[in-house]
């Protein structure tokens, strides 16, 4: 009879002990994608840093540079994001074999839209650069987008071994590359930028190289860390390497379209947001862009979670365990949500003393602190939107957030934001109601779906 008794706290302390280390699992994972993502925000931010001694002509050939190049660039990787699913759910099914078949398919699918998207960029260059922009700025930019294009295939590469490492559980590497990747980064700009170590001084067109061998080391270093996971398992990496699989590029480009697809809509929704906010004050815009570095740094951490959700979730559906798949989900997603409530507290505690950061100018922190209220006010469900998506991929659902952040910015968000920043005359407040409203709708249509899929007997993607 009291051992009847006893059973249930048992079985309760056992589930406690395993949340528990599902939930130190999933930190020890998630902590240096986390640290990749910080890093690789941080290596732009180096550049600028780099360059803004010269002059501001180069701060804005540097700044229109990388926005140009971004775009390509992030659905380039996009297109890989199928790789998480893939690779984890193989990974979890203990098919090593078929993890390295995934990854050989990656590389061929870097390979191939190298071309396309340096195309896109030089397309940019030039359509961007035109008419309107002063000269120096155009000429500058032009030259750094040639040497920064040529990193597009290390970066791609590079891509495609950080999603195939992360997804069989190598994180280490992927923030070691980056963090280093930061230093070579800096220690080339400071040579060729200004002409130390008896290497001529190249300016702009230094910082875009520099970023290109510290693109090249980056590709490197991943390589170099899959080739010794596989030969810890007997496998040589090369000798061993796959044919090109149309039938796999298929599957990995029916995942990779909508999950690049979807980056590209977020992005581009803040980017609208940013042309909108152009068209007001000169103190407005200030105002917009410092807030949105302030979003864009804490937004960093959850997409880190969101990458570790979508291999441990991955891992688990990979494995037939879906109740492991839902909790490391929901685990990841309360993670996410826990570390933005922080965030959004900091924002209402200390608006003053953040934005200080970056301006001293009064009219700019009194109309900053008002925005970082509602920046606040969308910090979680910021927060639950990332990790979910990345949920949601590994479970190899990524047509769904597609469609919800096309519905949410582009239908939703952005049109509400322009009509009570213009129409009532709300200014950057009503755009940024807008995108706040966006983000609260995203947050809840996904986790929504993400309840719903939980619930479905068999995985969405079957072995291959």
């Amino acid at each position: 009879m009291s051992s009847q008794l006893h059973l249930p706290l048992d079985q309760q302390a056992r589930s406690r002990v395993n949340l528990w280390q599902e939930l130190w699992h999933l930190l020890k994972l998630a902590s240096p994608i986390v640290l990749s993502e910080l890093g690789w925000m941080t290596m732009g931010i180096v550049d600028l840093i780099m360059v803004g001694k010269l002059s501001p002509v180069a701060i804005g050939a540097v700044g229109l540079g990388n926005a140009i190049y971004y775009g390509p660039s992030l659905f380039g990787i996009g297109l890989l994001l199928g790789l998480d699913t893939l690779i984890a759910q193989a990974w979890g099914r203990r098919d090593f074999d078929e993890c390295h078949r995934w990854l050989a398919q990656g590389v061929y699918l870097a390979v191939a839209a190298t071309v396309p998207l340096m195309l896109l960029v030089m397309g940019g260059a030039l359509l961007f650069t035109g008419h309107g922009v002063n000269a120096q700025v155009s000429s500058l930019t032009r030259s750094f987008l040639v040497y920064l294009n040529l990193s597009t295939l290390p970066l791609l590469v590079y891509g495609a071994f950080r999603r195939y490492l992360q997804s069989v559980g190598r994180v280490r590497p992927i923030s070691f590359a980056l963090i280093s990747a930061n230093l070579v980064n800096w220690a080339l700009n400071w040579a060729l930028i200004y002409g130390h170590l008896g290497l001529p001084a190249l300016g702009v067109r230094g910082s875009a190289i520099s970023t290109c061998f510290a693109r090249v080391y980056m590709a490197a270093v991943l390589v170099y860390a899959a080739w010794l996971h596989e030969k810890g398992r007997g496998h040589a990496l090369f000798a061993h390497w796959p044919r090109f699989d149309l039938r796999r590029l298929r599957m990995l480009c029916a995942l990779g379209l909508p999950a690049g697809t979807q980056v590209v809509l977020e992005v581009a929704g803040f980017g609208a947001a940013t042309i909108m906010a152009s068209h007001l004050d000169p103190i407005s815009l200030a105002t917009h862009e410092i807030v949105l570095n302030c979003a864009a740094y804490t937004y960093m951490v959850p997409l880190g979670i969101s990458a570790a959700a979508a291999v441990a979730v991955g891992h688990a559906v990979g494995g037939g365990d879906r109740p492991r798949a839902g909790r490391a989900g929901y685990l990841a997603i309360a993670l996410g949500a826990g570390f933005m409530a922080c965030m959004a507290c900091t924002f209402l505690l200390f608006p003053k003393q953040i934005l200080s950061l970056w301006t001293h100018d009064a009219q700019v922190i009194a109309l900053g602190e008002h925005i970082l209220l509602l920046v606040a006010a969308f910090q979680i469900f910021d927060g639950i939107q990332s990790v979910t998506t990345g949920a949601l991929r590994g479970m190899g659902e990524t047509r769904y957030p597609m469609w919800m952040n096309l519905g949410a910015y582009w239908v939703f968000g952005l049109p509400l934001g322009a009509v009570l920043c213009f129409g009532l005359h709300w200014q950057l407040t009503g755009l940024w109601t807008g995108l706040t409203a966006a983000l609260i709708l995203l947050a809840i249509a996904l986790l929504l779906r993400w309840r719903s899929d939980l619930r479905r007997e068999a995985a969405i993607i079957p072995a291959v």
